[in-house]
């Protein structure tokens, strides 16, 4: 645990700490080539290899990769009616939110006339690799495979680690399915991702990746964009509390545990002009963890990753947090209204004490892939549009041609490029 002060010599030094740009581990760089290098050679092999070594899983073919219509069958017997109920609640949700995102083929005319537009058409076939390992998230289920179906995607494929027994879990199978995915493989790591974008005998290229995971995994997608297009870099879990006194230490105290138990790689970090706040927040933090299940990663969170801050004001909160770029940011402050505008690299953002990152993770609507690692300054969430390939459009008559043709000729001239301005020349000739 790290504390830092406004009051301290060293303030600027330690919080310039904080700033982060998205860069690979040079270990991890390695590794994900071997990988994707290995899957291009050998194909269906190196998956079963890799499941072997990473999954403990013993496949013996190609075809036992897929997960099988009896499974999916059984999958959706083993479950309770609330956690279908669930499940749909967050479907719902996710569907209508992203209804609205969704891009519209549009037209107009330019200057000269010209009839200008852009067309939306969903990806033919995607990719989406769902996390599984300790904790299988069905939750991202409906925040990926959802928003491919609400885009109107045909084939979605999904890849998702399996338990050394070669299952997956029976809830996350049946949120696949009932999200709409059309292909579903035992696959996990950056194998998965090189799998999908490379193909193999068993599984078809697809044209784009989605998903969140490791570090192996966006890696992964790192360097695999170009063959295939990618949506974001979302890698370990993140929370910024940026708070003022009118927070609720217990509640806040959750907050950072729930994003801690993701795992050890998680980073938990509050923000706060109180100092009283702080004490009060940290207090709980170690002693709400000691009843949680996930002892091993947040004893490793609450050791490593995790930062207390305590700012002159909350103007200097929200520069830290942008410096920062969180994957969420839950504000609480008397001064939200003026503070929110101010917010530019955060994932997402919750506001106010009733307002649980928790809620964002499984129901609100907008999709919890988010960036990370700094990632936040470049990369925004994941939206329904990513599914979309945008294609402009553009249609001249004769009347519009004589407008352009004289500027098209001046930029010809300009960039010595004869051809170009011939081209439009020609069409107006008499």
């Amino acid at each position: 645990m790290r504390f830092i002060s406004y009051q301290q010599k060293n303030f600027k030094s330690a919080i310039k700490s904080l700033s982060r740009r998205s860069q690979p581990l040079a270990e991890v760089e390695k590794t994900v080539a071997q990988v994707i290098a290995e899957v291009t050679k050998s194909g269906d092999k190196a998956l079963l290899a890799f499941g072997k070594k990473f999954d403990r899983v013993n496949f013996r073919k190609g075809s036992d990769l897929k997960v099988r219509t009896s499974e999916l069958k059984a999958a959706g017997n083993s479950l309770k009616p609330s956690e279908k109920r669930a499940i749909a609640a967050s479907r719902k949700n996710v569907t209508a939110f992203a209804k609205h995102s969704l891009r519209k083929n549009w037209t107009a005319k330019n200057a000269q006339g010209a009839r200008v537009g852009e067309i939306f058409q969903a990806f033919e076939r995607v990719g989406i690799y769902v996390p599984g390992g300790t904790a299988p998230l069905v939750s991202t289920v409906n925040m990926t495979v959802a928003l491919a179906k609400a885009a109107g995607v045909p084939e979605i494929v999904v890849c998702t680690p399996p338990a050394p027994d070669g299952s997956i879990n029976p809830a996350l199978l049946f949120a696949l399915q009932q999200a709409g995915a059309t292909e579903i493989y035992k696959i996990g790591g950056a194998q998965a991702l090189a799998a999908m974008a490379i193909g193999t005998r068993t599984i078809a290229p697809v044209t784009k990746v989605f998903g969140p995971g490791n570090s192996y995994v966006v890696e992964a997608k790192r360097q695999l964009f170009g063959l295939v297009a990618v949506d974001l870099l979302p890698g370990p879990s993140e929370i910024l509390v940026l708070c003022d006194s009118s927070a609720k230490p217990a509640w806040i105290a959750t907050d950072l545990l729930a994003q801690a138990e993701h795992g050890p790689d998680s980073a938990m970090v509050l923000v706060s002009d109180s100092k009283k706040t702080l004490n009060a927040v940290q207090a709980e933090v170690e002693k709400q963890a000691l009843t949680l299940k996930r002892q091993k990663p947040l004893r490793e969170v609450l050791k490593k990753g995790s930062t207390y801050v305590l700012v002159k004001n909350m103007e200097e909160g929200v520069q830290i947090s942008n410096d920062f770029a969180p994957e969420h940011v839950l504000l609480i402050s008397r001064k939200e209204k003026s503070l929110l505008p101010m917010i530019k690299t955060a994932g997402a953002i919750f506001l106010g004490n009733y307002s649980p990152v928790a809620v964002g993770d499984f129901l609100a609507g907008p999709s919890h892939e988010l960036p990370t690692g700094g990632a936040g300054k470049s990369f925004a969430g994941l939206t329904v549009d990513q599914f979309q390939r945008r294609t402009s459009v553009v249609k001249l008559d004769r009347a519009s041609m004589e407008k352009s043709a004289p500027i098209v000729a001046a930029f010809a001239e300009m960039e010595g490029l004869d051809a170009h301005g011939r081209s439009a020349s020609i069409r107006i000739e008499k």
